[in-house]
């Protein structure tokens, strides 16, 4: 829209019909194959796409000035794509297209209502599979295409977004320069059996799922002469299991199911004391996969059965649970008592950290 807006020769070539539009997968897609298409799951995230019939929705194109001719055919995640034609993969049929947390969330096995998934990099990205019928959130999370197989219907999911995860110990590298390298954090924080009272908040652009405050922005709660370098650390891992455990909970209300078992993948899934922390405060089992590498997992498996190598995603799920080595797990250890701290704790320093700046401030 911001290119149509402001660049003239973008809504020239569109009125000319000799433009068209796309995400990456779709530039990628063109690039290999010269087929104009997109996947269902990265469709459904342009807010162009109707996503209970699957197909570009003409209010909404209207409301943004978007040519529908211009846009790439909606496609499932198994469709055959063609043929690449590009010198290193000339002949190689594309059989996929899935976005990053929908193929995560292939690569967990998540095919049964309720299963939940969270990738733990920049930031944290959790998936509940909702089945085929798409439920609108009343607890500030997304409704999205989860997934869909070729002659099949989609499953949905409700999303939540926490933006600082892994830039959370980034930032205590880089800015605060308490760390020597991000690895230290599980070392320093593996010192103390607690915060010592502190509370991180690291809202740094806003609070994102599932509170939504655009004017939220980053505090440390509960410091004392006590506090050390470690106490932070921990707190830091801390504050991204209870970011976590609010998108959770807003996942079981939304969905009316309780989550008993996180299935968990991303760089941070080899903290062991961030995961003995999300086990403790979401009062869970959390489960780290041998194949650490999920999304990659689960474009291929994608990719498999649209090329018609598997016949379905429960052949799959029986094959690699059959074959791969069994789950790390992390089981709740943490007194009730000390869990019920924690939460009065978090909900008061995200209650400080809020309205901390006025909305056209931030637009200056």
């Amino acid at each position: 829209m911001w290119l149509i807006e402001n660049v003239p020769a973008i809504k020239q070539a569109l009125e000319a019909n000799t433009a068209i539009i796309g995400t990456i997968d779709t530039y990628l897609l063109w690039k290999l194959t010269k087929r104009h298409c997109i996947s269902v799951c990265n469709a459904s995230r342009t807010f162009l796409m109707d996503i209970n019939t699957r197909q570009w929705d003409d209010e909404l194109l209207d409301i943004f000035g978007v040519p529908k001719s211009a846009l790439p055919t909606i496609v499932t995640n198994t469709d055959n794509l063609g043929v690449a034609t590009c010198t290193a993969l000339e002949g190689t049929p594309v059989t996929s297209m899935i976005g990053d947390q929908h193929a995560a969330t292939v690569g967990q096995l998540c095919y049964n209502i309720g299963e939940t998934k969270n990738t733990y990099g920049t930031g944290c990205f959790l998936l509940m599979n909702i089945g085929k019928e798409p439920k609108p959130s009343t607890h500030g999370l997304l409704t999205t295409i989860c997934y869909q197989i070729k002659g099949e219907e989609p499953y949905y999911a409700f999303e939540g977004s926490v933006v600082q995860a892994g830039m959370l110990i980034t930032w205590l590298k880089e800015n605060m320069e308490i760390l020597s390298n991000v690895a230290e954090v599980e070392t320093l924080a593996a010192q103390v059996e607690d915060t010592g009272g502190v509370v991180i908040v690291p809202a740094f652009s806003g609070l994102f799922a599932p509170h939504w405050k655009e004017e939220a922005r980053g505090v440390i709660c509960g410091l004392t002469m006590y506090t050390r370098k470690p106490h932070i650390c921990r707190a830091a891992l801390t504050s991204i299991a209870m970011q976590t455990v609010d998108v959770i909970k807003a996942m079981e209300l939304d969905s009316g199911i309780k989550t008993t078992t996180l299935k968990v993948d991303g760089g941070m899934t080899v903290n062991k004391v961030l995961m003995q922390l999300q086990a403790d405060l979401a009062s869970l089992t959390v489960s780290v996969p041998a194949d650490k590498e999920t999304t990659a997992r689960g474009a291929a498996i994608c990719a498999a059965i649209g090329a018609g190598c598997y016949g379905s995603l429960q052949e799959v799920k029986d094959i690699i649970t059959a074959n791969d080595p069994p789950p790390t797990t992390f089981s709740p250890s943490m007194p009730e008592k000390v869990i019920k701290d924690n939460r009065i704790k978090w909900d008061k320093a995200i209650e400080r950290s809020c309205n901390w700046v006025e909305l056209d401030e931030q637009e200056q």
